[in-house]
């Protein structure tokens, strides 16, 4: 499951594709939304870097506004977050944090981040030892205990968890229909079938030789 400041984060991210009327929260967004969660007073510092959340658009003291409409996670957003649970789980850690988000940036050439890494002379180099000093994540203690092996309905985060990618994945296998789901009656709460994520795989056909 995700952390605080990746909840967070994604909130931030949510709500600055809304207030531009945007149906989709992109790379730009996400990456807005998690300078935001690391800031104080508009301010985000990262290793050498003093991002100013205002100069890149940001209204930093909006209240946000309770409903509005619908957004979702755009493709490319998605694999950040795939990308980010992969380096959370090379880092140790159950859930994603702030710093894995950040550092599933660090091969993005497109958008902010590309703008970024041109107006501050990031480097993939530095960029990691940046993130590196991010804290948000726990240094010591156990891990949350993984899903009983033997539960038949499975929430969305122990769904992703199971197949090894990010629970933004499974809910838009969901939408999409790919993933068949049911809705506790009466409830938002979401359960899957474990036998239905078989649905999702698909067998890896290697590639022929070339003559």
């Amino acid at each position: 499951m995700d952390s605080a400041d990746t909840a967070s984060a994604a909130s931030h991210a949510i709500r600055i594709a809304r207030s531009h009327s945007l149906a989709e929260a992109g790379p730009d967004e996400l990456l807005l939304g998690c300078l935001l969660a690391l800031s104080r007073f508009g301010i985000a510092r990262l290793g050498p870097w003093t991002f100013d959340l205002e100069a890149l658009g940001v209204e930093w003291l909006r209240t946000p506004e309770p409903g509005g409409p619908k957004v979702a996670w755009s493709d490319a957003a998605v694999e950040l977050f795939d990308r980010a649970a992969l380096i959370a789980r090379q880092d140790g850690v159950t859930g994603i944090h702030v710093e894995h988000l950040l550092a599933a940036f660090t091969r993005c050439e497109t958008g902010l981040m590309a703008s970024l890494k041109k107006t501050f002379a990031i480097e993939s180099a530095t960029w990691r030892a940046a993130v590196a000093e991010v804290r948000t994540s726990p240094s010591s203690g156990p891990s949350p205990a993984p899903s009983p092996a033997g539960r038949e309905y499975l929430t969305p985060e122990e769904a992703a968890e199971t197949l090894g990618i990010h629970v933004q994945t499974i809910r838009g296998y969901i939408r999409s229909g790919k993933l068949p789901a049911l809705r506790v009656a009466g409830e938002r709460a979401i359960r899957i079938r474990r036998a239905d994520l078989d649905k999702v795989l698909e067998p890896l056909v290697p590639e022929k030789p070339q003559s």
